[in-house]
């Protein structure tokens, strides 16, 4: 998990985790899975024969083919911005033009890539398989993954944005699930 500061009306703003008591001088943004839910359903013994995993990319079976994005969801009334690093499923022909121009300066230029979302959101009802693309970026970092699924509150308030009190309700539900 990274953290970041979050200032609101120019002073900053310390947090106190509900489910631990922790205090923080930095508020978490940015949360995350170490995998696609779909790596989960494989049986431990199983993982190192089935699943070819590399820091953004994860192949299972062969033949499901997952990539790491980012979510960037607006706070309205701060001057931060609330993150979820997850994974999409991506269609093996795109995973090959992903990987072909990973390190490549004009990686830009490729896509968009349409995917499934494959991680449950914190306070988002059913982010598991709702539609999204993903947008590459500078040679180096993560795509951001666009929710395009429609009437969704994901994608919704990645438009839109949330105030700084939700994102609160949701760094709080996100650092629960962590302690569990």
């Amino acid at each position: 998990m990274r953290l970041s500061k979050i200032f609101r009306k120019g002073k900053e703003t310390t947090f106190k985790c509900n489910c631990c008591g922790t205090e923080y001088d930095e508020i978490p943004l940015c949360f995350g899975s170490e995998f696609p839910d779909y790596y989960y359903s494989i049986p431990p013994d199983e993982i190192e024969k089935r699943v070819e995993l590399e820091k953004s990319l994860c192949v299972v079976d062969k033949t499901h083919f997952f990539h790491r994005g980012r979510i960037t969801i607006p706070i309205l009334d701060s001057d931060g911005d609330l993150y979820f690093d997850i994974w999409s499923s991506i269609s093996p022909e795109n995973f090959e033009i992903r990987m072909d121009c990973w390190e490549s300066p004009n990686r830009k230029d490729f896509g968009p890539y349409f995917g499934w979302l494959q991680n449950q959101i914190p306070t988002y009802e059913n982010t598991i398989n709702i539609k999204s693309i993903a947008i590459e970026q500078d040679a180096g970092n993560i795509p951001e993954i666009e929710i395009t699924e429609e009437n969704h509150q994901l994608g919704i308030d990645q438009k839109n944005g949330i105030t700084y009190k939700k994102a609160m309700e949701i760094v709080q539900s996100a650092l629960k699930s962590q302690h569990e």
